[in-house]
């Protein structure tokens, strides 16, 4: 399947607008057509270029009573030409205040500033916009006055290109300037039931695990499959036996010839050439949308901001939602404490079902301003260089290749011995085994966290299944059954590792738990899902999952062959012929000693050399 052309959208603004009254304008900071740009050393003579309103907009001339509409005079001198991605980078580097911005952006349009919490909208109005169109765009339909909308805006690139925004067909419509919070706050406020509805049911149903039901046809075979192995179980129990220990040992060949597969590819893959990184114009970087779930944090809102504040990106150019659930007081009263920065906003997700992150993720794509929404946990810390890597490597990727993911590391691998298995097994995974698979042409499962999707597309495919706990893994096969690609990137967020037994177990446990569901709901319908994916690819994803799943849960009887390499009678020697047993028990062997080279080979590529030592340990835990 090719996938259409999906638009960039890099957000192509007027390089300035003029205008204002004849009263003084609101004052920009100072030094406004001086300042050096943060990080980037541009100016705002990279954007130069006046824009004249004449023929964009109307002035608003009609009045109302409770607040009249009047026309702003024409300004008697030409005043310095600014752009959105200037104003949105004083507001977020707290050089401006949103109101003086949203004062600029209304002196400079002739246009008014309409306080919402006193002049809400006609709620007659509403249904005249999808809820998410108006979080996207911040925007509120506001009032009618004759056969035109007086629409409230936030965003001054929204205000300066009203009729190009809004949907063909709407009608004559002008701009009122009004601050981000009181229109997503009115929008949530008056859309809640069917926000609640869309975030949990965003994607198709033939693809969500939420109309996932066992067929007649299943349920029998499962019944009867049940049925026969008990009376096997119990007439020929080591037949029975031997049949699972074929099925163990045969699918862990396939996970073997996997994971070497996939690590050779990525060892023998020439050195990415080094991406730029600084763009001349700071509006040549996309708009980058960071969703952070949190859930009971205490105190986690400190460190989070101070680590977020080390990336390396132009604040007017990022957009941070920390997204907490409606009934988490906890999160709450932490964030009421912490000082955030202008670029960083809370967004509150409406209580409902299923209370998952996946839900709560599909309520902030609505609310996030950029073309490109990236995840991160709460104890992330990215590479400082991060989001720019990412936007230059967007910058030149193929159209089709629609999603990066980032390698996951552990600043705490030397807090416990779990800890630094977990990091050993991690390095492996993200700096081989993935990034291999995504070079053998491959869908992959995603992390949870450090990916980054065009925002057009994670859209087109229904954003996150909120009914499934590995949204992560399922949003990487449906990305790939749609005809997109998923590449992994060089650079490296650091995360806390779960190094505790029980929490590690649980862990475990979501994840079998989720890989089964995304399984069973890709495979509903086989055909359609090799017609999609490819015979390679749709090979990949069985040889990927069966091996994944069958080897939990039949790692008992692979463990057996343990005690046959130490001369301990195997129980199945009645009905197995020793050369089978030592076959697999050698097959064994060999499987563990890949690992080990995988493992190593994954080190050897990290900042965690001195773990080689704790390689060996992996057999245990493994086990």
């Amino acid at each position: 399947m090719t996938p259409p052309e999906p638009g960039r959208q890099d957000r192509d603004e007027p390089d300035g607008w003029t205008g204002g009254g004849e009263a003084p304008s609101p004052q920009l900071p100072p030094g406004l057509a001086e300042a050096p740009m943060p990080f980037l050393g541009a100016t705002p003579a990279d954007e130069a270029g006046a824009l004249p309103l004449a023929g964009l907009h109307t002035p608003l001339t009609e009045g109302i009573t409770a607040f009249p509409l009047t026309p702003r005079p024409r300004a008697r001198r030409r005043q310095p030409p600014v752009t959105p991605s200037l104003l949105h980078e004083f507001v977020a580097t707290g050089r401006m205040s949103e109101s003086a911005m949203l004062d600029t952006v209304a002196d400079r349009l002739g246009v008014q500033r309409m306080p919402l919490s006193l002049l809400p909208p006609d709620e007659t109005l509403m249904p005249r916009l999808p809820p998410d169109f108006c979080l996207r765009h911040g925007l509120v339909p506001w009032a009618l006055r004759g056969d035109e909308v007086v629409i409230a805006t936030a965003l001054p690139e929204t205000a300066l290109n009203l009729r190009d925004v809004l949907p063909q067909g709407f009608g004559p419509a002008r701009p009122v300037m009004a601050t981000r919070g009181e229109i997503e706050g009115h929008v949530t406020r008056l859309h809640r039931a069917s926000l609640t509805e869309r975030m949990a049911a965003r994607v198709p149903p033939a693809e969500s695990f939420r109309t996932w039901r066992p067929t007649t046809r299943l349920r029998m075979g499962l019944a009867a499959a049940l049925v026969a192995g008990g009376v096997a179980v119990a007439a020929w129990p080591l037949a029975a036996a031997a049949l699972l220990l074929g099925w163990a040992m045969a699918t862990l060949v396939v996970a073997t010839v996997l994971k070497c597969g996939a690590a050779l590819a990525q060892l023998t893959a020439p050195d990415a050439p080094d991406m730029q990184t600084e763009p001349e114009r700071l509006s040549d970087l996309p708009v980058i949308s960071l969703i952070v779930p949190l859930f009971r944090e205490k105190r986690i809102a400190e460190a989070l901001v101070r680590r977020l504040e080390a990336l390396v990106y132009p604040r007017g150019r990022l957009d941070v939602l920390l997204v907490l659930e409606e009934t988490d007081r906890q999160t709450a009263q932490a964030l009421k404490k912490a000082v955030l920065p202008p670029w960083m906003r809370v967004i509150t997700v409406p209580d409902g079902r299923p209370r998952t992150k996946p839900r709560a993720m599909n309520h902030a794509l609505d609310h996030c301003r950029g073309d490109i929404v990236g995840i991160y946990d709460a104890e992330d810390a990215p590479d400082p260089d991060q989001l720019m890597r990412v936007a230059a490597r967007f910058a030149v990727a193929p159209p089709r290749v629609a999603c990066l993911q980032g390698m996951l590391d552990y600043y705490n691998p030397r807090q416990t011995w779990i800890a630094r298995c977990f990091t050993i097994e991690y390095n492996a995974w993200f700096r081989l085994i993935l990034p291999g698979m995504a070079r053998l042409g491959w869908a992959i499962p995603l992390g949870g966290t450090t990916l980054f999707v065009r925002r057009d597309v994670l859209e087109q495919v229904g954003g996150w299944d909120a009914h499934n706990v590995t949204e992560d893994a399922d949003l990487g096969f449906r990305l790939t059954r749609h005809g997109w690609q998923v590449e992994v990137i060089d650079t490296t967020t650091q995360e806390e590792a779960n190094c505790r037994p029980l929490p590690w177990i649980r862990q475990r446990s979501r994840w079998l738990k989720g890989y089964m569901a995304t399984y069973m709901v890709h495979m509903r319908h086989p055909l359609a899902l090799a017609r999609a994916l490819g015979p390679w690819r749709f090979l990949g994803f069985q040889m990927h999952f069966v091996s994944a799943v069958s080897q939990f849960l039949l790692a008992p009887v692979l463990w057996s062959f343990w005690l046959f390499l130490f001369g301990v009678p195997h129980p199945l020697a009645p009905v197995v012929p020793g050369g089978w047993l030592m076959a697999a028990a050698v097959t064994l062997l060999v499987a563990e000693l890949a690992n080990l080279a995988i493992n190593l080979a994954g080190l050897r590529r990290s900042r965690h050399r001195g773990l080689s030592v704790w390689a060996p340990t992996m057999l245990i835990y493994y086990t």
